[in-house]
């Protein structure tokens, strides 16, 4: 039946991803520099299969503009992305993995990393980045921290569940969730659970909670 083919897509996906090299980008959406969720992803970077590269851009930096959505109004449709913002297309292009590694701001992803997904509403409809026909096939992964005590990961499905979505209208795979404990800078470390969690999470995938 159709559950059986969706299944059987999924293993397909995957198994095309463990045949090809393996790019991470890690895509950090904090805004502040060596925060929680930004140690949390460096820790699961031990766990990246031998051979994978790994990139790592800082939504800060790029400094992407608003967001104007002119699918409606304007005939000419959008222009291609330049400067900066050409950069990250094609580092989201070159990505096999693509790891949202963002704090959890009030339940939701932090603004910059909106704006990028806002953004992608614009490279879909460029057909020469042929973005969606790329990103399918590829695996989406969360890694997260809030402020909660550990074991308390309510605060944060709306973020996990906004990515999941993502992935579904992508025809990515949602490859997994981490979720980690922390309010100061460097709390995490103490969320022990969440830290040995990371040191095996790209391998065994599946929500892994501090």
């Amino acid at each position: 039946g159709r559950a059986r083919i969706c299944r059987w897509r999924e293993r397909h996906a995957f198994a095309t991803l463990v045949l090809m090299q393996r790019h991470f980008l890690v895509v950090l959406g904090s805004a502040r520099e060596g925060g929680n969720a930004e140690i949390l992803a460096k820790e699961a970077e031990i766990s990246v299969p031998e051979g994978s590269e790994i990139q790592r851009v800082r939504l800060r930096d790029y400094q992407l503009p608003p967001f104007d959505d002119v699918r409606h109004e304007d005939a000419s449709g959008y222009a291609m992305p330049t400067g900066k913002a050409r950069e990250l297309v094609d580092a989201t292009l070159w990505a096999t993995d693509l790891v949202f590694a963002s704090p959890t701001y009030w339940y939701s992803l932090p603004a910059t990393a909106k704006l990028y997904l806002d953004h992608w509403t614009a490279w879909l409809r460029l057909p020469p980045l042929a973005f969606r026909e790329t990103m399918k096939g590829r695996a989406l992964w969360a890694i997260t921290v809030n402020s909660d005590d550990p074991g308390e990961d309510e605060g944060s499905a709306p973020l996990i569940h906004t990515l999941e979505l993502t992935a579904k209208y992508m025809e990515m795979r949602f490859a997994g969730a981490l979720i980690g404990h922390g309010n100061r800078p460097g709390d995490v470390k103490n969320d022990h659970t969440a830290m040995r969690a990371a040191r095996t999470f790209f391998r065994e995938g599946s929500t892994r909670r501090g």
